[in-house]
């Protein structure tokens, strides 16, 4: 994406993100000054109970470390009563209108930038770079898109017909091998595959390889996350193609509308948190405000 239509986006956060972050969502997400139990590694605190919202003005100042959180004159912290300081000004703006777009509860398991950006700071779970990287690699030995199956043969030529082109931009792209398999074991990676891969994903900072990893663990497929790193995919299709056999089993036996649409826009809203956190974290550290005035 250009630098000048990300910016932009920024702008449109206080609306597009509104709706996408006020939708019902249901993963652990970070409270505010408060430690919680550690359920998952790629995520680092439980959900909060809904708060009563305390403060009426979100604003943003730039302080030594990067940009600050202000809650009226009340610093944000951290669950480990950090500093709250993100190293990019698009990102401050990001976080800035999921505080401003609570009503009068604050959903904090609505927050996933918020959540992320807690996690990047406090690293409850002392993960290096290096760490960091092998985790989310690791997902390649259960890729989503590389575990096909033998019937009914419906669902093996969807399969083939909507997942084969990602793996094929994929080994392109990187220059690797893949493939696909219907056995158990899944697929054989080849070992230059995985070096790869780790070679590419240690050109990324910490705070955007918590995003990596978090959307790996969203999509249960590296090659997906890489797509949609790369533009080559949005978030809609880059969730669908995650859903694949579950989509295809909906259109053949229909579905709980409330549960199956809550399970989607959740996942789309998460998937997208994750990609834009990305994004915002391997941009440059100011906002061009003269594009901010267009």
């Amino acid at each position: 994406m250009p630098s000048g239509a990300m910016w932009r986006s920024c702008l449109c956060l206080r609306d597009g993100w509104r709706r996408l972050l006020n939708r019902p969502s249901g993963g652990p997400t970070a409270s505010v000054g408060k430690r919680a139990n550690i359920p998952f590694p790629f995520r680092a605190y439980a959900p909060p109970a809904e708060r009563k919202r305390f403060y009426q003005n979100v604003t943003i100042t730039q302080g030594e470390g990067g940009f600050e959180i202000n809650l009226d004159h009340r610093k944000l912290k951290t669950p480990q009563a950090k500093l709250f300081t993100v190293p990019s000004e698009a990102l401050a703006i990001a976080v800035a209108t999921e505080w401003d777009s609570q009503q009068d509860t604050i959903k904090f398991y609505t927050m996933h930038l918020t959540t992320l950006c807690n996690t990047s700071l406090d690293n409850p779970t002392q993960r290096n770079k290096d760490q960091l990287i092998r985790a989310a690699v690791k997902f390649l030995d259960t890729d989503t898109i590389c575990y096909r199956v033998e019937e009914p043969e419906t669902l093996v030529e969807l399969q083939k017909n909507e997942w084969d082109p990602i793996l094929e931009w994929a080994e392109k792209r990187y220059g690797v091998e893949i493939g696909s398999s219907t056995s158990i074991m899944g697929p054989s990676i080849p070992a230059r595959t995985r070096e790869v891969l780790v070679s590419h994903l240690a050109s990324y900072n910490m705070w955007a390889l918590q995003g990596i990893e978090f959307v790996v663990t969203q999509l249960k497929s590296v090659m997906l996350t890489l797509g949609l790193m790369d533009l080559r995919l949005t978030v809609e299709q880059a969730v669908l193609l995650s859903r694949l056999e579950e989509e295809y089993q909906i259109q053949k036996w229909g579905h709980v509308e409330w549960a199956h649409d809550y399970e989607l826009r959740e996942l789309r809203a998460r998937t997208a948190a994750g990609a834009l956190f990305i994004h915002l974290c391997s941009e440059s550290t100011t906002v061009k405000h003269k594009l901010l005035q267009e």
